[in-house]
């Protein structure tokens, strides 16, 4: 997966810096982090839509959008998936894999349960 977005990701580097006329990559960035991020939000409502309408080909072709400006959206943040995947990683060793806690549990019960991982996952 790391490359699906790697590719991405180079590509609007390079295209940050291109003519915002012919470029809509450089037109995204060239109007800021807001009206970035106010697309990305965009694109996530018509994941969800397409989801909930359960048209398959239209969500495949919306979550290949909503990736776009969500690679958009870390290039204006100055993020780079490496970072991503390290927090996705700390989290994997922490809590397992797609896992987190819920919010069912209050923030103190939350810190021992962090705690009681972290110590887990230096054992290992």
């Amino acid at each position: 997966m790391t490359d699906s977005l790697d590719r991405p990701h180079e590509a609007v580097l390079a295209a940050r810096h291109s003519d915002p006329s012919v470029s809509r990559t450089a037109r995204l960035l060239h109007a800021g982090r807001s009206k970035v991020a106010k697309k990305f939000g965009e694109e996530a409502f018509e994941v969800v839509i397409d989801a909930l309408n359960g048209s398959r080909d239209a969500l495949v072709r919306e979550s290949a959008d909503l990736l776009y400006h969500l690679v958009v959206l870390w290039v204006a943040a100055g993020i780079s998936p490496k970072d991503v995947w390290r927090e996705t990683d700390r989290r994997e060793r922490l809590f397992g894999i797609a896992e987190k806690l819920g919010k069912r549990h209050d923030s103190k019960e939350r810190r021992r349960l962090a705690a009681a991982a972290l110590r887990k996952a230096r054992r290992a």
